[in-house]
Parts: C-alpha cells; structure tokens; sequence
C-alpha cells in the first residue's frame, strides 16, 4: 500500500516538474539575442553509455533515449533559429567496441531512419551524413541514402550525421583527392589556398560551426571536426547526453553571445 502512495505521488509530481522546466526553458529564452544565434552548432553527444550505468539500464536503452534526445534537440534548434546541425553519431575509433555494442548502434541507426523518416519531412529537416559510409552493413547505407534523397527539398535545418568519421580521416581522404587533381593537372599546387582545401573536404558546402558543445564534461574535440573549428567557440556541459535538454541547448547559446570572437586579431 506504502508503494502504491509512492507511485501516486511522483505519477502526481512529474508532470509539475516538466512543466517548471518547461516554464524555465521558456524564460531563460526571452534573454536570447535573436540577431546572433549560432548557424551552425557541432555536438559530441557523449555519455550515453555512462548515464546507462549509473541509471541501471541497458547500453541500447541509453543510446535509446540519448537518440530521443536528439531528435528534441532538432526541435529545439528548429524553433532558436539554428540553420545547421552536425552532431558525431559514429567516430571511425568506435569499431573498436563490442560486436554487441556495435550491433546496438547499427540497429538503432536503422530505428532511427525507418521510423524517423517522415517526422524529419514533416519538420523540415533536411538529412546530410559526412564521414566513410561505406564500412557499414549496405541495408544501413541504402537507409540513409533514402533518408537523404527523402529529405532533400527541406529547408528549415541541415542536420549533418557525421558517420564512421574521424577528424585525422577526412583530412587523409582530402589530401588524396587533392594530390589526384595536382596530378591529374586540375589544379596547381602553387594555388593551394586554405580555401581550396575546404573543397575537399565532407563539409564542403557548410559554414564552420559557430558553437562546439560537448556533454559528460569531457574537454576535448575527439578527433571531431578537426579542421572546421579552428575558430569555433566551445562550450562544456557537465550533465550526460541522455538528460541534455532545450534549457541546456539555450545555456550554452547564451554562453556563447557573452563572447568576443576575435578570429586570432
């Protein structure tokens, strides 16, 4: 009976508490300089499966509910006025984890692209994916190449997946195609430019990111965008993916309008 009252209770109390959230999300928005929202925002979604260990859950559970946290994130981005959203699903080091852990992800990638296809339609979400594709299982490719020709014509954000991608790798990649058209006398090496380089590269196309967020408190890039953020202002966050919310998305965008961006001058 003792239980039941309990349960009663916080059935009771947590919707109050989403709404005091929502309430303080909603406030702290009003302090918003709306002339100077980041473009483009790059996230390390990291945590997932420390959160999962210290609720006691599954690792799919918390790479579950850290995937539900995204797909709020884009709302979020959406309704502040973001127009670019690259956020590391997959790093090329990530092989190096479980089978199991592995098939976690790749059946969650392939949840994701099935069951979230028509809800990026339907906000306007245009899908992009950067990094080596081609490692992965081909109904995985076949997936997101459908989610990307599906979303093709939305124009209220660019999310950008980047997928089996590492920072060191696409820098690699680059400098092999570049080395190809110096040799195939499409372009001389004298004219290799900072500019030029970026055309070689996953992102071209895309502004560098304006803000960097990183979660679970980690101070590091992680071999993520390594030549795009070189100017890009970042800001830590203590608390896992999973619990990331709008409140923290809109702390982090305050954070990052106190600041001066001096481009090295």
């Amino acid at each position: 009976m003792k239980k039941k009252k309990i349960f009663s209770f916080f059935s009771v109390l947590i919707p109050f508490v989403q709404l005091f959230a929502f309430f303080e999300s909603e406030d702290k928005k009003d302090l918003l300089d709306y002339e100077n929202i980041p473009n483009h925002i790059a996230i390390i979604m990291d945590g997932n499966r420390r959160w999962a260990k210290e609720n006691n859950v599954s690792i799919e559970y918390g790479y579950r509910k850290g995937a539900e946290v995204l797909l709020d994130t884009i709302k979020s981005c959406i309704d502040l006025g973001v127009n670019v959203l690259t956020v590391y699903t997959f790093s090329t080091e990530n092989w190096n984890r479980s089978k199991e852990e592995l098939d976690t992800l790749f059946n969650l990638f392939d949840y994701m692209c099935r069951s979230q296809k028509n809800s990026l339609i339907e906000l306007g979400v245009s899908l992009h994916a950067i990094g080596d594709i081609t490692k992965f299982p081909k109904s995985i490719i076949d997936l997101i190449e459908d989610t990307k020709k599906a979303t093709q014509n939305c124009k209220k954000l660019d999310l950008i997946l980047a997928i089996n991608y590492g920072g060191r790798d696409e820098l690699r990649r680059a400098i092999i195609k570049l080395i190809d058209d110096v040799e195939n006398l499409k372009i001389r090496k004298e004219n290799i430019s900072e500019d030029v380089i970026s055309l070689y590269l996953d992102t071209y196309g895309f502004a560098d990111p304006d803000l960097l967020i990183r979660t679970a408190s980690e101070a590091r890039l992680s071999n993520f965008l390594l030549w795009q953020v070189a100017y890009t202002e970042i800001y830590i966050e203590n608390m896992y993916w999973p619990d990331f919310k709008k409140e923290n998305l809109i702390v982090a965008i305050l954070d990052y309008q106190k600041r001066i961006k001096r481009k090295g001058t």
